[in-house]
């Protein structure tokens, strides 16, 4: 929003001075449709097709500096747009890792207790059921890869 807002008074603030503009060698300030020539209006005593060159000439270099805006809005979007998707592939990868050392952790944890001894017929399923679920969660974060 506070970019927004800094744009609006940047763009105000060009458009309520002076725009230079230089036509054949010869430096000029246009401001609306008078034009100055060292801080001196000039507009009466220029003949009609030299205002107009000049004119033409500033409504280009108004063009050229709004498509290079545009041009600067889009390259900065794609950037954004960019570095959002890293993040979010970098946070699926996490949550693929985690998933994984998760899955590790439980099975090892169940082939020793199941090597002690120390699972009842209930918890093997128990455990069973536990193991599937963290599979099916990894291979889930897999495809999100």
């Amino acid at each position: 929003m506070k970019n927004w807002i800094f744009i609006f008074f940047m763009s105000l603030g060009i458009m309520a001075n002076a725009q230079h503009v230089i036509s054949e060698g010869v430096a000029y300030e246009v401001k609306g449709k008078s034009i100055f020539k060292e801080g001196i209006d000039i507009t009466h005593t220029l003949d009609k097709s030299k205002k107009d060159k000049i004119i033409k000439t500033h409504k280009n270099k108004l063009r050229a500096d709004k498509r290079a805006e545009k041009a600067r809005k889009k390259q900065e979007k794609a950037r954004k747009k960019a570095a959002k998707d890293l993040k979010k592939k970098q946070k699926a990868q996490d949550r693929y890792l985690k998933a994984t050392k998760r899955l590790e952790q439980n099975q090892a944890k169940y082939n020793r207790l199941k090597e002690r001894g120390r699972l009842s017929p209930k918890d093997e399923e128990k455990w069973l059921k536990k193991l599937d679920r963290y599979k099916k969660d990894v291979e889930k974060r897999r495809k999100k890869l």
